[in-house]
C-alpha cells in the first residue's frame, strides 16, 4: 500500500543493535497482538468517516498525477512518465483512515491525506529518464502535484 524509505543504520546504531542482541532484548517475547486484534483494528479503520469532500480531494490528487504537465512548473514538465492508478486512490483512503484513528479521531481530515502523500505516491508516480538524470526526487514532484490541488 505504501513505500517507506528506510536507510542503513549508523555505526553507532549498529553497535546498539549488537549490544541489545547480546543483552537478550530480542529474545522471544510473547505476542503483543493476536490476529483477532489486528482483524478488529482493520474493522474499526473501515468505519472511520471520510467525507465526500475528502474522497474528492483524494481522487483529484491521483488524477493530477496523470495530467502532471498541466500543473507542474515549466522546468518540471515532462518529468512524470506515468501517473498513479486507481490503487493509489484506494491506498490514500485506507491510510488516511488509519492515520485519523491513530490521531484519536473517527473522521479523516485533509492533513491525514497530505501526511501520507509521499508514502502512497513515491512508487506510483513514475518519473521520466530526464527527471532521474536531473536528480529530481519523486517527493519534489509529488509536493508540486499535491500542492496544485485545492485543499477542502
Amino acid at each position: 500500500m505504501i513505500k517507506e524509505k528506510i536507510s542503513y543504520p549508523s555505526p553507532e546504531e549498529e553497535m546498539e543493535i549488537l549490544n541489545r542482541i547480546e543483552s537478550g532484548a530480542f529474545a522471544r517475547q510473547p505476542a503483543v497482538l493476536k490476529i483477532t486484534d489486528i482483524d478488529r483494528v482493520q474493522e474499526i479503520v473501515q468505519k472511520v468517516y471520510a467525507d465526500k469532500a475528502i474522497k474528492k480531494y483524494i481522487a483529484q490528487i491521483v488524477d493530477v498525477t496523470r495530467h502532471a504537465d498541466d500543473v507542474l512548473p515549466e522546468n518540471m514538465r515532462g518529468y512524470v512518465r506515468i501517473g498513479a492508478s486507481p490503487r493509489a486512490t484506494i491506498a490514500f483512503l485506507s491510510i488516511a483512515k488509519a492515520v485519523a484513528l491513530m490521531q484519536g479521531r473517527t473522521y479523516v481530515i485533509p492533513d491525514d491525506v497530505k501526511r501520507m502523500r509521499h508514502q502512497v505516491l513515491r512508487h506510483r508516480v513514475n518519473l521520466s529518464y530526464a527527471a532521474v538524470a536531473d536528480g529530481l526526487a519523486p517527493e519534489t514532484v509529488i509536493d508540486q502535484l499535491v500542492g496544485s490541488v485545492r485543499t477542502p
